[in-house]
């Protein structure tokens, strides 16, 4: 593992201790920058890796004139200026209604992107989505051919998601194309030859992350990354960053002052219930769409509360520095820095990370 120099550390120092002030004063005062909104749970693929277990379309979905409403609301009671709209699923252009509904959002002037498999993404549909406004799009990609249609449970997934990508980039009215790959231990050893696939696509970025225990994933755990697998792909980040590469990882956990800035552009913040808020596919109001879904986590529901009361009055849960609830991490001496780590990650009823780097990068 490369250090990185003492004056560095340093600098990271200075600069994570002011951005722990900063998270302090969000913490009181939240600004609503990311509001994903859940179209549905139907997916046409099977991903093992699924945080939300998609399949089907789900109980009670939201329907296309509720959609509309809550842009309507969200419009009235918000400085859109400052907020994107990140449509995710399930699979979101399974919706019938999709391009109504985002078409919608579009003519009353939100920003908007999506998530998506891009099996679906035609030529036809491509220029659909450029119509509707869209500015950006993250597309899974998650190994070679064979490797992806396996863990997507998918035959020919990977032709058709790359087949989309292209007809993406052949629009040439996007802001940003970027690909994922969540990372295994099965796939992981394939990064090398996807990043030779990267490089000669046209895509704006390549965002690599670790797979986590949620989800689908608690039922194959001999697929999550070992610390080799965990240190194997940041070093090939930092590497690939380091020759001018456009790869970054996500913002899915803090990892230690050896780590921060070299993987990704910026410190680590979990934006969970301070820059970021879902409404998921039955109505429900929570925070990041991959925290576990429980009495706990969820914070309202669209159908009887407004979007800006919950926002102003509720996400306690998430508006603190909740590793001081862990005996694991109220005595790290980073826990000013990681907070507990990341909202998604945490065990709500233990009261304990699922995932800590520490350890694995640091000590």
């Amino acid at each position: 593992m490369n250090s990185v120099s003492s004056d560095t550390i340093e600098l990271k120092e200075k600069h994570l201790n002011q951005l722990s002030d900063y998270t302090e004063q969000l913490y009181l005062k939240p600004d609503l920058r990311h509001l994903f909104l859940e179209l549905t749970l139907a997916c046409n693929e099977r991903c093992f890796h699924c945080g939300s277990n998609c399949s089907v379309p789900g109980d009670n979905e939201l329907s296309t004139d509720e959609f509309k409403a809550i842009i309507d609301q969200v419009k009235e009671d918000f400085d859109i200026s400052r907020i994107q709209l990140c449509v995710t699923g399930g699979e979101p252009l399974l919706r019938k209604d999709f391009f109504e509904i985002m078409s919608y959002a579009n003519s009353k002037g939100f920003k908007w992107g999506m998530t998506s498999n891009a099996t679906l993404i035609t030529k036809d549909v491509a220029h659909k989505l450029s119509e509707a406004g869209m500015g950006t799009i993250s597309v899974s990609i998650d190994g070679l051919q064979d490797t992806h249609d396996k863990l997507r449970g998918m035959k020919n997934a990977y032709d058709l998601a790359m087949k989309g990508v292209q007809n993406l980039i052949d629009e040439n009215a996007f802001k940003a194309i970027q690909i994922t790959t969540v990372v295994n231990h099965e796939n992981v050893r394939e990064l090398d030859q996807l990043l030779e696939i990267m490089k000669g696509i046209d895509i704006d970025s390549w965002r690599v992350i670790n797979i986590e225990p949620i989800g689908r994933a608690l039922l194959r755990p001999e697929m999550l990354c070992t610390k080799e697998d965990l240190k194997y792909m940041f070093e090939f980040i930092r590497k690939a960053r380091k020759d001018g590469l456009p790869v970054e990882y996500g913002c899915s956990h803090y990892l230690g002052l050896d780590y921060e800035v070299e993987v990704r552009d910026w410190y680590w913040l979990c934006n969970a219930g301070v820059y970021t808020a879902s409404i998921m596919s039955n109505g429900d109001i929570g925070a990041c769409l991959d925290i576990e879904r429980s009495p706990k986590t969820i914070q309202g529901n669209i159908r009887r509360d407004r979007l800006k009361d919950v926002w102003d009055n509720r996400f306690e849960i998430f508006r603190r520095n909740w590793g001081c609830d862990s005996d694991k991490c109220r005595t790290c001496d980073h826990i000013k820095y990681c907070r507990g780590d990341a909202a998604h990650s945490w065990d709500y009823e233990n009261d304990e990370p699922l995932i800590c780097m520490k350890g694995v990068l640091f000590e």
